[in-house]
C-alpha cells in the first residue's frame, strides 16, 4: 500500500539529506533517488552514502539501498530510509508520491515534471515556479535562503561559494588532473594549508587553508580538472561534520512549508 504522505527526493547529498531529515522529522515517509556512483563531497551526513555502502546513518536516522520501489516500501515499514539507484526517477510511476521534490542541484532541470506528482518541488537554480514546478527554493546563501517562491526562479549560481569562516571560493578544493582520485586524509581530520589531502594519479591535491577536512570525494571516483572534490572548514571544529549543516536545514525547512502550504491550498 502507497503512503500518501510519501515524498519522493531525487538526490541523496549533504543538501538533500538535510531536507529528508526535516520531512522525516515533520513526519512525512521519504524516498530518496540517487546515481550509481554518486559524487557528493561531504558524505558523512549525505545518505547517498547508503547507494555504496548499502547503508549508513546521519544524525539520528538510518538510510539502507534498496533495490526497487517493493523493497523502499518494505524498509519504510520498518523505519529505514529507502535509497534507490534510479537517475531517471522511474519508480515515481510505482510509488506515486504525494509530494517530489529535485534536490539534485544540479544547477539545472534534468528531467523534472510540474506533473510529476501533485506537488513538485525544485530546490536551487534551474526551476521555475509556475513552470516546471509549483515551487521553488532558495538555495544562495544569504537573506533569502531557503525562501520559497511560488512564481520565478531561484537566484543563478555564480560558482562562488558562501562565506564560512570567513572564506569562500578558498574552501574549495579542487580536482589537479583528470582520472581517478584516491584518498590521503580522511572527512573530520585537521590540515594545515598545503597539506596533502588526496591524489588523481601522481599529482596531489592539497589544502588550501587551514581548518578541519569537511568534504571528500571517495576513493575510486572518476574527476576532471578542476572538478569540486574537497571541503576545508576554517571554523575547525571536526564535529561539524556529523551533523546537517545550517544550509541544509534552511533548505528543509523550505521544502516543508512548500510541501504545508500547497497542501492546503489544494485541499481547499
Amino acid at each position: 500500500m502507497v503512503d500518501r504522505s510519501l515524498v519522493l527526493i531525487r538526490g541523496a547529498g549533504d543538501l538533500a539529506s538535510g531536507v529528508a531529515l526535516r520531512l522525516r522529522r515533520a513526519g512525512f515517509a521519504v524516498v530518496m533517488t540517487e546515481i550509481s556512483r554518486p559524487t557528493t563531497i561531504r558524505r558523512t551526513v549525505a545518505f547517498s552514502q547508503a547507494v555504496t555502502e548499502g547503508r549508513c546513518r546521519v544524525e539520528d536516522l538510518s538510510a539502507q539501498r534498496a533495490e526497487d520501489p517493493e523493497e523502499a516500501l518494505a524498509l519504510l515499514e520498518r523505519g529505514v530510509l529507502p535509497v534507490l539507484v534510479d537517475p531517471q526517477c522511474r519508480c515515481r510511476e510505482a510509488l506515486k508520491p504525494r509530494a517530489l521534490v529535485d534536490a539534485i542541484l544540479a544547477k539545472r532541470n534534468l528531467g523534472t515534471r510540474i506533473t510529476d506528482a501533485p506537488i513538485v518541488i525544485g530546490v536551487g537554480p534551474g526551476f521555475t515556479a509556475g513552470l516546471d514546478c509549483h515551487a521553488a527554493v532558495e538555495t544562495m546563501r544569504g537573506h533569502t535562503l531557503g525562501r520559497v517562491l511560488y512564481r520565478g526562479s531561484p537566484l543563478p549560481n555564480t560558482n562562488i561559494p558562501g562565506l564560512i569562516g570567513g572564506f569562500a571560493g578558498e574552501r574549495v578544493l579542487r580536482a589537479p588532473a583528470d582520472g581517478i582520485f584516491r584518498e590521503e586524509r580522511a572527512i573530520g581530520d585537521r590540515v594545515k594549508a598545503g597539506d596533502t589531502v588526496g591524489w588523481v594519479g601522481d599529482l596531489p591535491m592539497t589544502a588550501t587553508l587551514d581548518g578541519v577536512l569537511r568534504g571528500l570525494l571517495a576513493t575510486g571516483v572518476p574527476v576532471y580538472k578542476g572538478m569540486k572534490a574537497g571541503d576545508v572548514d576554517p571554523r575547525n571544529e571536526p564535529d561539524y561534520c556529523k551533523t546537517a549543516s545550517d544550509k541544509a536545514l534552511a533548505i528543509g525547512g523550505g521544502v516543508l512549508e512548500a510541501i504545508l502550504c500547497l497542501q492546503s491550498r489544494q485541499r481547499k
